[in-house]
């Protein structure tokens, strides 16, 4: 009887983990479904922005912002970590930790690369072999377009006092609560469109381009950058989700099995039980 003892308190063990990975998911769910609205109704403003962004930055000179889209020699290259302060997502922070290493060995090696985290998860494991320059983990507790301009004004401040010569962000992009796509996207300097010169953009400004410019770029760079911890933020849900729905699956599975090893167990002890008063019986008539 100890073993169906021991069976019957991983049974209910199991039962217990199975309501909070449940309630987890449900969390995530709901939580999900705000931030999938907001990055949903954001993207289309955020990349109109960047494309037109990225046509007017091959005809700025310096004076007027082109300091943004200076292209300089890489040496220092510094890269915006985005995961999340807490785990339980699956394969979400893993995934981003090991895109910065493959740019790192790859794409960077032999540049000196600093890193810039936001969220606590990518820290912890980066900061074993890797120079943080600053980790925020403050930024999820109110997720804003002005709290993100902080970190956004940072690193243009970095970007022209010539800290660093680029500066590209990590971050995860939402596709859907089951996938989650590890991006690299350049945010210094601005990259200019592409063009064959079969056509380009003409813009008339109004009053003067200047004053537009002067107010377009940094606006556009806080958009950007807003977009990807947005992107990341919904990502994480989804993955939380997901993991929490795979978690509750499994432990339904375990429990079954363990029921089902609970009722043979039960079923042998009643059968052992059954014979053993039949055998008495029959030595009491013999």
């Amino acid at each position: 009887m100890a073993n169906l003892k021991e069976i019957r308190n991983r049974i209910t063990s199991i039962g217990s983990t199975m309501k909070i990975t449940s309630a987890m998911k449900m969390v995530s769910a709901a939580k999900l479904k705000k931030a999938q609205d907001a990055i949903t109704a954001m993207r289309p403003y955020a990349n109109k922005l960047t494309e037109l962004l990225q046509n007017l930055s091959a005809t700025l000179d310096a004076e007027s912002g082109g300091v943004y889209a200076e292209q300089r020699e890489v040496s220092k290259v510094l890269l915006v970590v985005v995961s999340s302060n807490r785990g339980l997502c699956g394969g979400f922070n893993s995934s981003i930790v090991k895109k910065t290493e493959r740019v790192i060995s790859e794409k960077y090696q032999g540049k000196e690369v600093t890193l810039y985290t936001v969220g606590k998860k990518a820290n912890d494991i980066l900061s074993k072999r890797f120079d943080i320059a600053t980790n925020n983990t403050t930024i999820y507790d109110d997720l804003t377009f002005d709290n993100v301009t902080v970190i956004a004004e940072e690193l243009m401040e970095m970007f022209v006092g010539q800290q660093f010569d680029r500066i590209e962000v990590i971050y995860n992009v939402f596709k859907n609560a089951a996938t989650q796509i590890p991006t690299l996207e350049q945010f210094l300097p601005i990259e200019p469109i592409e063009s064959d010169g079969a056509s380009s953009s003409d813009y008339i400004y109004e009053p003067v381009k200047e004053e537009i410019v002067e107010a377009l770029i940094p606006k556009s760079l806080k958009t950007q950058l807003y977009k990807a911890v947005r992107d990341s933020f919904a990502a994480e849900h989804g993955a939380r989700m997901t993991a929490m729905h795979k978690a509750t699956d499994n432990a339904k599975d375990l429990r079954d099995d363990l029921l089902l090893s609970y009722n043979k167990a039960r079923q042998a002890a009643i059968t052992g039980e059954i014979l053993e008063i039949v055998g008495g019986a029959e030595a009491l008539n013999n």
